[in-house]
Order: C-alpha cells, then sequence, then structure tokens
C-alpha cells in the first residue's frame, strides 16, 4: 500500500482537529467523566442520554441555532431527511425537556455527558470532537438557580482536582438594552457591541456624547468583580440596562455570603458564545490552560408562550483535562505464566492490573520491563523490575 510522504500510511492519517486518545490518557478522561456525573448526581441531577445525531431540524430548536452553521449534516437513506451531528448538548438536553419530559415536575434537574463534532475549531479549541459534560436546570428563572448552577460547577471542578479556577461573569443583553435604551440605531449598536466584545479602544474613542462615556468605562470595568460594579454602580443607564446590573449586584452578594472563596471576574462587553442567552452568562478557567474550561448561563427551552427559563453550563473535556493533576500510576504487575488464580484475584483486588504471561519465557524480568510492568510476582511477592 503507497504511504505519503512523511511515511505514514494514509489510512493512519486522522482529518485536522480530530485525534485518537490513548491508552492511559482515556482511561483518565472516562474516570474523570464518571466523578463529574457522581458529583451532578449529589446535587439531584439525573442522567440523560440523547443520540448522536438527530433530524436537522430538531437541533436547531433554542439554544442550537447559534451552532447551526458548525454542524455536520448527513441524508437519512431510510426518512430522506436531513439529519445532523450535534456539536453542542445543550440543545438536546431541552428538546427532551419540554418533548419527553414536559409532565415531569419543574424545576428539572437533568445531567449529561457525550462526544460532540464541529465543523471547525476555533484559535483556542482546535479541536473539532471533543467530550462535553454539564447540567441544565429547567423552569425556573429564580436568582438562586445562578447560586446553585455556579457552585456545582465550582465544586465539580474541585472534586475532580483543577486548582486556581476562576469565573468570568457576562451580561450579554446589556449593551444591546443600554443601545435601546438611548435610541441607536441598528449599525451603531452592531458597531459597539463588536468593539466592546473585541476590547477596540481605538473604536471606542471616536464615540462620542453619552454612549461613548458609557461604552469606554464598560470596557475599563472588566476584572476583578468589586472593580467592575464600582464602575458599573456610577453610570446612569437606562432602565432595562439598569435592571440587568442590579440582577448582578445581586448576583454577587449572594455568592460572597454563601462562597467568599471563589474568585469571580466580570466582563459587561463579552457577548462571544452567549448568543442565545437571555441572562447573565459566566465562563470557568483554570490558571495557565488553554481555553475556557466551560460556559453556562441562562436561556429558554422552546419557542414563543410556552417557552420556559432554564440555566445551566457546560464543560469541556479537552481543556478541563490540560486543567488536572496527571493521573495516578497505573500499578501493572507481571504474573508468570502459571500463577495461580488465588494469587491474581488477591493482587486485582489490591489495585494491581495484572498482565498474565501465556507462555513460559526464559527471563521473567526482561520480559515483565518488556511489557512495561513496573511490578512483578516472583516467588509468592511482589518485586520491582528492572524497568521499574
Amino acid at each position: 500500500m503507497p504511504e505519503s510522504d512523511n511515511g505514514l500510511n494514509d489510512t493512519a492519517l486522522l482529518p485536522e482537529g480530530l485525534h485518537d486518545t490513548l491508552a492511559a490518557d482515556a482511561e483518565y478522561q472516562a474516570e474523570i467523566v464518571e466523578k463529574l456525573r457522581q458529583c451532578f448526581a449529589s446535587y439531584g441531577y439525573e442522567r440523560v442520554v440523547p443520540p448522536l445525531l438527530e433530524f436537522e431540524e430538531s437541533l436547531l430548536c433554542g439554544p442550537g441555532k447559534a451552532q447551526s452553521r458548525n454542524m455536520f449534516r448527513v441524508m437519512d437513506p431510510v426518512t430522506q431527511r436531513m439529519m445532523a451531528v450535534r456539536n453542542d448538548m445543550t440543545g438536546q438536553v431541552a428538546r427532551i425537556a419540554r418533548a419527553r419530559l414536559k409532565n415531569a415536575p419543574r424545576p428539572l434537574r437533568l445531567s449529561y455527558a457525550g462526544d460532540v463534532l464541529r465543523v471547525r475549531g476555533t484559535q483556542l479549541r482546535p479541536e473539532r470532537e471533543f467530550k462535553q459534560a454539564g447540567i441544565e436546570l429547567i423552569g425556573t428563572d429564580s436568582s438562586e438557580s445562578y447560586v446553585e448552577i455556579i457552585l456545582l460547577a465550582c465544586d465539580v471542578l474541585t472534586t475532580v482536582g483543577v486548582k486556581d479556577a476562576s469565573i468570568d461573569l457576562t451580561m450579554p443583553l446589556l449593551v444591546p438594552a443600554i443601545c435601546r435604551g438611548l435610541g441607536l440605531d441598528y449599525d451603531k449598536s452592531q458597531m459597539i457591541r463588536h468593539a466592546l466584545n473585541a476590547k477596540d479602544i481605538g473604536e471606542l474613542d471616536s464615540l462620542d456624547g453619552e454612549i461613548g462615556d458609557i461604552s469606554r468605562k464598560l470596557l475599563t470595568a472588566a476584572g476583578a468583580a468589586d472593580k467592575a460594579m464600582a464602575i458599573i454602580s456610577g453610570l446612569t443607564l437606562p432602565v432595562e440596562a439598569q435592571r440587568i446590573c442590579d440582577e448582578l449586584e445581586k448576583l454577587l452578594k449572594r455568592l460572597n455570603d454563601v462562597a467568599p472563596e471563589l474568585h469571580i471576574t466580570v466582563d459587561p462587553g463579552e457577548y462571544s458564545g452567549f448568543e442565545f442567552q437571555t441572562g447573565i452568562g459566566f465562563c470557568l478557567f483554570a490558571k495557565g490552560v488553554r481555553g475556557e474550561l466551560g460556559r453556562g448561563g441562562r436561556y429558554l427551552v422552546g419557542d414563543g408562550a410556552g417557552s420556559e427559563p432554564a440555566t445551566g453550563f457546560s464543560l469541556y473535556l479537552d481543556s478541563l483535562m490540560r486543567a488536572l493533576p496527571k493521573m495516578a500510576e497505573i500499578k501493572y504487575i507481571y504474573c508468570p505464566f502459571g500463577t495461580d488464580m488465588t494469587s491474581l484475584s488477591r493482587l486485582r483486588k489490591d489495585g494491581y492490573r495484572t498482565i498474565c504471561g501465556l507462555e513460559v519465557v526464559n527471563d521473567e524480568m526482561s520480559e515483565a520491563a518488556r511489557l512495561n510492568c513496573r511490578y512483578i510476582w516472583q516467588a509468592n511477592k511482589i518485586a520491582e523490575t528492572l524497568k521499574g
């Protein structure tokens, strides 16, 4: 079979943004997903498992609209209808809530974990396939739902071993509310929103009047929560925008009361990735780790009069794994051919993973080292191999 220029067999090559996860890394990731699931369950969140593919229109409802251009699509040969591969699981959980669980008592607490696939990655997340895990609290717009979601997010990060995590709160509806209140046209409103999102001080310096002063102050407000609220509180804002800021202030005070140790920042101009949200949003970061660990916020499940509020967050396992300490050593032990079953059972119960010899070898110690076993069972006891 012909080989490519780099010497690899063409069948071993994978498309950009896709990769194999091997051995220890795959096991560690599975272990972390299980810890996430158990933490979600401890807060009363019940697991649901939606399919990898759905009819296109199902995935494009509600939260899915924001990701429509980043979905892989295929034709279902059975129904001749267009299907799509999920690129985010939030919309699927929303569908389950409004259809399969429409009569379940509210608030509804659901959790999920699974693979997602996207047409293209981003500069911070070049991966096109990765695991996503999260929770959704559906059927309430109580401010306390933010508290539960954020505290659970921080708890689950601590549970799996993330250190130096921080929460960045956003208000994706704030700038549009300010622009509407000041009577600005669509084009100017969009320019201001994009400039604040991109932290483009040059663009904002060209603005005159009240909107120019507000925009520049909002840009300087990005940072520590105390500093941000001090600047925001000094602004005279339209009623709708002030209501959003009051909700943020209330949330910060509540979080400070119940979890003063949290490291919280505020970015009032950020909106990328929060387009479908209807309230305060947040991102989770870890010091020194590329990309956000996850993001969350409030959105609507369903459309029109039958819609209901929901608050949740998703964790991205590719970023999360980069924030974790190294996996604990897996204790592989080589057990020469003929090792009795009682010894093997005892070793497994003690946490060892037995690599059993399938035939007699001349040098058992060298064979153990060749098979990457740090330990060997010899003379009815455990010894370290030459590799160890």
